[in-house]
């Protein structure tokens, strides 16, 4: 255990990275803000100290990380998490919380809808939550005057219920609009104008150039031109892929393509041709918009060719440097400025009616990826951007004149979520294109004048490990959000330090749900990794191993499920049964069936939520969904000794993104090295499906352990894995001696090996919920993949069970 904060003394501070002249002054504030809480009520509260030391900014952004760990870590050093819930790291003020989008809103409606029960935002937010849950068609009314919709033909109502087909409810029955149409016009409500700057970005390499910006009116202008370019190469309804970085050119394109009543096909640029043109068959597109490179680290990585590889349908190709295309076009395709040359004979190039439909038709194809080795092709109607920027709007407060900034890709979810958060709240979107790993990414969120910054917990990693924005001024950040994998509490506290700690929002959800269904809220205390409470509108209950819901108010562990009705969450999908994928099988809560989301999560003491990972065997590798049966796919051609693989990912102990393990099993016969084979489905799976994914461990085995229907039991590799790591990690602290051992359990055994105090063999059995179904002959400490043992004994013997890092088995 580390010192106490009020242990902390010059040497500590100087073994930090301050010199000792830093030191002293350093010391001399840090026991003046200590004094200062010993005469409150409060004595040394941990919360009551780290609040008071980030309100005097006590710690600054360019002081070294090793002293923000210091203070952040011996504040919490008796801190008990089972007792207390997870540290917290940003408090709301009562004066903050009701200049936010969400209290502005609450001090209006909430003494209406509430009653004498309201109180103020902070105090009153988990009620006015649960009436936003229980009461939609109220408080949905609410946000729409706040954001940029206008109805071409206003609905007839927020919700109806009769139709029993739609679980999920029938939203905003009746009314036409143009979303992309919404994104474009000037509002007096939000308030933006013609003038108003509506996107901002720089190219990779031009760091030390001025910012580029457009304006609202030269943005229209620029979407509408190649809306009416679209006409004279397309038919109405067609899907029209987009295969490039998110641009200002590509996010010209996608509202354009919904303008002009088109539907667009969002495909990853990392992605290989294989998985490519696996979305393109499925989306059933007519043509795709990509570039001749693109620009990374200030290496030209080829995208064109991998389009040419995946399908032959059309391509509209752009430059990804300078204005001319480098590469030699296959006759059918066309280049970009041939496009927008398509339209020099129109009347009103930069001027166009959009094409209005009803609110739940098909603007976006998604894919996200299951179990099953195909994608999810996941249709995006009208209603999906209107609830991501209603949640940005509550949760991410965010507000006319902010400069939204989040590195993703329009294959992404994030991408349509960013772009449609932005545009519909009166933002202004900040691009970069190019790496978002090195200094050139971190001078633009300073030079852009970045107020929100989003992030994935891989990028925080790699900025944090290679010290590339020191130097930097990034004090402009009143909100960083994190999304796509588990966070680091140490790299989140990294990041929030590099603007005086103000908050991370973190987010989770899903793209067949258009949102998060958790997240962060700056009316409640943050706490670094972790998620303060559900959605607004959003309900649901975690489910113990029977389907059963927990209490709400219980601390627990188990699988999400969440209420149907949810304005923006999908209806069907275009290539797989959507009442199977997210429903069959769901328990009824409440009159309600539930709706599947697969996530694993864990409430805490004080109702804060982590993720735990994944129900199926869906992972998420670098904020990015694959399965395992596609990883598998691969690497059972890797190499001619192998039988068969799994692929499973693991959180690190300590919180992070996930890690990727491979199991192999061996043709009989051959041998080979772990690190040989690493490198081979490195080198396939980067190739064959995402350029970004790495293979962290190899790990060969004697056989899998399976179900009786011979079904692979993923998650005993997965329990395998973390035990190894919650061993290691117990080792390196040397505490694993100090460890409570946990009471014996009837129905659960997670453990590596045997000890034996026996003089013969007996036989182990594998159960799966009562069955004896793999029998397993063990030498001593023989790895034992177990969820249940039962052994056939003899007259006279018994075995008693102790339960701990490993399993004792005693015989008499």
């Amino acid at each position: 255990m580390g010192k106490k904060i009020g242990e902390v003394g010059l040497e500590d501070l100087v073994k930090a990275g301050l010199r000792m002249e830093e030191a002293r002054e350093f010391d001399e504030i840090l026991s003046e803000v200590l004094r200062g809480r010993r005469r409150g009520v409060f004595e040394l509260d941990p919360r009551e100290v780290w609040r008071e030391l980030v309100a005097q900014k006590v710690l600054k952004p360019w002081h070294p990380h090793g002293l923000h760990q210091l203070l952040y870590y011996s504040v919490y050093a008796d801190w008990d998490v089972s007792s207390n819930g997870p540290p917290l790291s940003w408090f709301p003020s009562l004066h903050q919380a009701k200049l936010t989008n969400l209290g502005r809103a609450m001090e209006i409606h909430g003494p209406k809808r509430l009653g004498s029960l309201y109180k103020d935002p902070i105090t009153s937010i988990n009620l006015f939550h649960k009436y936003s849950v229980q009461h939609p068609e109220a408080y949905w009314p609410i946000v729409l005057k706040e954001l940029s919709v206008v109805f071409h033909e206003a609905p007839k109502g927020i919700l109806e219920r009769n139709d029993k087909s739609k679980q999920g409810g029938t939203w905003l029955p009746g009314s036409l609009l143009n979303i992309a149409e919404c994104c474009l016009q000037p509002m007096s409500h939000p308030r933006k104008q013609d003038d108003s700057v509506a996107v901002v970005w720089r190219d990779e390499g031009c760091d030390d150039s001025s910012v580029n910006s457009m304006t609202l009116k030269e943005f229209r202008e620029q979407v509408m031109l190649v809306a009416n370019a679209l006409d004279a190469s397309f038919s109405k309804g067609d899907a029209i892929a987009i295969d490039m970085p998110m641009t200002v050119h590509a996010v010209i394109i996608y509202l354009a393509i919904v303008l002009a009543g088109f539907v667009v096909v969002s495909i990853a640029d990392s992605f290989a041709a294989r998985e490519i043109a696996t979305r393109l068959r499925v989306s059933n597109a007519k043509g795709i918009f990509t570039q001749d490179y693109i620009l990374r680290g200030g290496k030209k990585v080829p995208l064109y060719s991998k389009v040419v590889e995946a399908a032959p349908l059309k391509a509209i190709v752009l430059p990804g440097i300078g204005s001319n295309l480098s590469i030699q076009l296959r006759e059918q395709d066309l280049s970009w400025k041939d496009l927008l040359s398509s339209v020099n004979r129109h009347p009103r190039p930069n001027y166009y009616v959009p094409d209005y439909r009803p609110v739940d038709s098909i603007i976006n194809i998604l894919f996200s990826s299951g179990t099953t080795g195909e994608p999810k092709a996941i249709p995006w109607t009208q209603l999906p951007p209107i609830r991501c920027a209603a949640e940005i709007w509550a949760h991410i407060d965010l507000k006319v004149g902010d400069v939204f900034c989040w590195p993703t890709n329009l294959g992404w979810v994030m991408g349509p979520i960013l772009m449609f958060g932005c545009f519909l709240n009166g933002a202004t979107l900040a691009l970069y294109h190019g790496s978002p790993l090195g200094f050139g990414f971190g001078k633009f969120v300073q030079d852009a004048g970045v107020t929100v910054l989003g992030t994935v917990p891989s990028l925080v990693k790699a900025w944090k490990s290679a010290n590339c924005v020191d130097g930097l001024d990034w004090t402009k950040i009143r909100l960083f959000c994190s999304t796509g994998e588990a966070s680091n509490v140490d790299d989140d506290l990294w990041l929030s330090s590099k603007s005086y700690y103000n908050p991370v929002i973190e987010c989770c959800g899903g793209t067949e749900l258009g949102s998060s269904y958790i997240q962060g809220s700056l009316l409640q205390p943050q706490a670094f990794g972790t998620f303060s409470g559900a959605s607004m509108t959003t309900g649901f209950v975690i489910l113990d191993e029977h389907g059963i819901p927990y209490p709400d108010d219980q601390p627990c562990v188990g699988e999400v499920g969440l209420f149907p009705l949810y304005l923006g969450a999908t209806d069907r999908l275009l290539n797989a049964d959507h009442d199977e994928v997210y429903f069959r099988g769901m328990p009824m809560y409440k009159g309600m069936q539930l709706r599947r989301h697969g996530d694993i999560i864990k409430r805490t003491v004080g109702g804060y939520y982590i993720v735990q990972g994944r129900a199926d065997d869906t992972m998420n590798l670098g904020g990015i969904k694959t399965s395992s049966v596609e990883i598998e796919r691969i690497c059972d051609q890797a190499d001619e000794s192998i039988l068969e693989t799994a692929a499973i990912s693991v959180a690190p102990v300590g919180g992070g993104p996930e890690v990727l393990v491979i199991f192999v099993v061996l043709k009989k016969g051959f041998n080979i090295q772990p690190d040989k084979l690493k490198m081979k489905f490195l080198k396939g799976v980067q190739s064959n499906l995402n350029p970004l994914f790495k293979v962290s461990v190899v790990k060969i085995v004697p056989e899998f352990p399976r179900t009786a229907s011979n079904k692979l039991l993923r998650r005993v590799l997965r329990d395998q894995v973390r035990h190894e790591l919650s061993v290691r990690s117990l080792g390196d602290s040397k505490t694993r001696s100090k460890t409570k051992q946990p009471e014996p359990s009837t129905s659960t055994v997670r453990t590596l090996g045997v000890d034996w105090a026996a003089h013969d063999k007996p036989k182990l059995w594998w159960a799966t919920h009562g069955s004896l179904v793999w029998p397993y002959g063990l030498r001593k400490a023989a790895p034992l993949w177990g969820c249940g043992l039962r052994t056939p004994m003899g007259e006279g013997r018994r075995m008693s069970v102790w339960l701990m890092g490993h399993l004792k088995i005693l015989y008499s």
